[in-house]
């Protein structure tokens, strides 16, 4: 008897860092570990980053609507399709958008929710991050950024720093780059707690464009830079979540219990 066809899609926003893109392949790769039965495939939600690695790495990454029009063609039966985008925003509902259409071309279409969806994600994720940070010294801070967005799962970022607060840690703080809580929150922050060193970190996927530039670069308005001439000592980590084992449990126990279509 013919085993069904049945593919595993891993959807990212993508980065054009090949050094950074190591946390997304860590997820696939433990993604397709714990579906062994199914056929891998990569899709990246972002043209604009698909489009710079081809031209720069001469690899071609489809967007989630060219891949599943592939595999519908090559005539997959089950799809189980896995986000890897942090909250459901823009890029999670633009994955979703591609995908509607496809709802009836497989037997079943499964998808995955992003890495926070209820409130155990948020704490199972701030828990991880809290044992793999420095125990902190009372003039000591600890900051993570997010990418943010104006859609309304920003809020996501306030649930974080509140679920950081719940588990005894007061001063971790989250920030976003292109939201609030923004910089300036931050910096109140540091200032009402008398904090002298700050230790930064993405809160993002891959420790890319933002974490090596608006997070940890050396211009003028990195936020490295603005504290240091605020006069904060600063750390960075640049780790993305896609490195730590405890997100891709995350992601897989999401994957299993992907939603049909």
């Amino acid at each position: 008897m013919e085993r069904s066809k049945k593919a595993l899609v891993v959807v990212s926003f993508g980065t054009t860092y090949p050094d950074a893109r190591r946390a997304i392949e860590n997820l696939e790769e433990k993604l397709c570990a714990a579906f062994p039965g199914y056929d891998f495939y990569r899709a990246f939600t972002s043209r604009m980053v698909a489009r710079k690695i081809e031209k720069e790495e001469g690899v071609h990454i489809p967007s989630p609507a060219e891949l599943f029009e592939q595999l519908a063609e090559q005539g997959y039966e089950e799809v189980r399709c896995q986000s890897l985008h942090v909250i459901f925003g823009q890029e999670y509902e633009k994955m979703m958008e591609q995908l509607r259409p496809f709802a009836g071309r497989f037997a079943r279409l499964a998808v995955g929710a992003p890495l926070l969806w209820d409130t155990q994600d948020y704490l199972r994720l701030t828990r991880a991050l809290l044992e793999t940070m420095p125990r902190l010294a009372e003039d000591e801070a600890y900051v993570f950024m997010g990418h943010g967005t104006e859609h309304p799962a920003n809020a996501a970022y306030a649930l974080v720093e509140n679920c950081f607060r719940y588990q005894g840690a007061e001063r971790v703080y989250v920030g976003t780059v292109e939201g609030f809580p923004h910089f300036d929150y931050i910096t109140a922050r540091l200032h009402r707690h008398e904090v002298v060193n700050v230790h930064l970190a993405p809160l993002m996927i891959v420790a890319g464009d933002h974490a090596q530039n608006d997070l940890a670069g050396d211009d003028a308005d990195s936020w490295k830079s603005r504290l240091e001439g605020e006069g904060y000592g600063v750390e960075p980590h640049l780790t993305g979540l896609g490195e730590l084992d405890a997100v891709a449990e995350i992601f897989i126990s999401h994957c299993r219990e992907a939603q049909p279509l």
